[in-house]
């Protein structure tokens, strides 16, 4: 059984799909969901990467938003896993308090915790996250453990959707080892700010068939006009990106 975060989570502005679920920024991670809901259904993928070529480029925000969307089907079960062991910001983003444990490199280290032990849920949300946990030992060693593929299966008896926020591609071997365990990735670009030929170079490592989109994140490109009709209709924004 999960534990559940009992005290209130304050996810910050970013995260659109939790605070803001009505607004237009919302609707572009509904667009998200809809691709994320065809590959589950069309080709059966469940388990989606979510990674980036550098830090700082918005793939947890992305995570975390496209994981509130999926949520918000009352029958979907979500979980995000943050196996960035070497700079967790989920619960940072999601507003918990104090220190999220036990958590992913506790279940790798220790095969006594299972799953459904290290998964917190989130009260009052739809979603389910398994925190970094306390990486005492090198990520690269707790993410090459045969345990990493026990609980992304044990997952997949669970969950219908499992979303692994992964390190950045370029600076790390991380992201290539779970590239075994999970379906495809989703990664995402910064616009205006990941230089191209680092973008090349991060493009190179996915398998053939493994990158199942691109998400241009922080774009300040202005939406289409028919969006002005739609927004004199829609509650306020309070927040985004």
């Amino acid at each position: 059984m999960e534990s559940i975060v009992r005290q209130d989570p304050q996810p910050v502005e970013e995260l659109v799909s939790f605070v803001a679920p009505s607004s237009l920024e919302a609707d572009q991670y509904r667009m998200l969901r809809h691709v994320v809901e065809r590959l589950h259904q069309d080709g059966g993928h469940q388990v989606f990467g979510v990674t980036s070529a550098a830090a700082g480029d918005g793939k947890s925000v992305t995570t975390l938003n496209l994981a509130g969307s999926l949520a918000q089907s009352s029958g979907s079960r979500v979980i995000v896993i943050c196996a960035d062991l070497h700079r967790e910001t989920v619960p940072q983003y999601l507003g918990i308090k104090g220190q999220c444990t036990p958590g992913l490199a506790d279940a790798l280290a220790n095969d006594c915790y299972s799953l459904s032990q290290v998964a917190h849920r989130l009260d009052g949300f739809n979603v389910s996250i398994v925190p970094a946990g306390d990486v005492q030992s090198r990520p690269y060693e707790l993410l090459s453990s045969r345990r990493l593929q026990t609980l992304i299966e044990e997952a997949r008896g669970l969950y219908d959707y499992v979303l692994v926020d992964t390190p950045p591609v370029a600076p790390l071997a991380d992201c290539r080892l779970l590239s075994r365990w999970v379906d495809g990735f989703i990664f995402v670009v910064a616009a205006h700010k990941t230089p191209r030929k680092l973008l090349a170079e991060a493009l190179r490592v996915f398998e053939p068939g493994k990158l199942l989109g691109v998400v241009f994140n922080g774009d300040d490109q202005p939406l289409s006009p028919y969006y002005g009709y739609y927004a004199q209709h829609q509650s306020p924004v309070r927040g985004g990106q």
